[in-house]
């Protein structure tokens, strides 16, 4: 594994739900360990979950069962290879990819720059813990130390548990918003 400095620890309580933090830094690359607390909040493991940033192609195949379809080697590496994308991976106690969040920042030349939440992504056995959104709490960290201005994401607005998610890292929803596409054929 990589060394890695750490960005922030998260303490989570059954009583709050929330997160407490001390922040710690120190040189490298980055890793958040967020303690998973027991009681009402953590009904089937105790024990933490660690996030770090990664940066090998490697650790994105290992962790491969958290994407929607199994990584493409090529785009791994051109992810890994441009600093202005991420991807954090929270691991478990015993080293299992437990989820994964992926962020771009995006600069434009009258805004500055902001981070775009790609895609979270948790582990069936870890949802309703907490690490997803210990992941987005630890991607807006992330761009904060960057140097952006914000943080967004878009959702289905069915989706309930990924809006609860965000929300429940702060996300805020922004009324009247509406997502246009363009897909290219291949």
């Amino acid at each position: 594994m990589l060394p890695q400095r750490v960005i922030r620890r998260w303490r989570y309580s059954s009583r709050s739900r929330g997160s407490t933090c001390s922040q710690t830094r120190r040189c490298g690359v980055a890793v958040v360990t967020i303690h998973l607390v027991g009681g009402g909040f953590i009904d089937r493991h105790t024990g933490s979950v660690e996030i770090r940033l990664v940066t090998r192609v490697d650790d994105i195949t290992a962790a491969g069962h958290l994407f929607d379809a199994p990584p493409d080697p090529a785009a791994s590496h051109r992810f890994v290879a441009d600093d202005r994308h991420h991807l954090l991976i929270a691991y478990a106690d015993d080293g299992t990819p437990a989820g994964m969040v992926t962020g771009v920042e995006m600069t434009h030349p009258d805004k500055g720059t902001e981070m775009f939440l790609y895609e979270l992504g948790v582990d069936g056995t870890y949802q309703g813990q907490g690490v997803g959104t210990a992941l987005v709490q630890a991607l807006a960290e992330l761009a904060r130390t960057r140097g952006c201005f914000g943080m967004w994401v878009i959702t289905d607005e069915g989706n309930a548990a990924a809006l609860a998610t965000y929300r429940r890292a702060g996300g805020v929803s922004e009324d009247r918003q509406v997502v246009l596409v363009w897909t290219f054929d291949e």
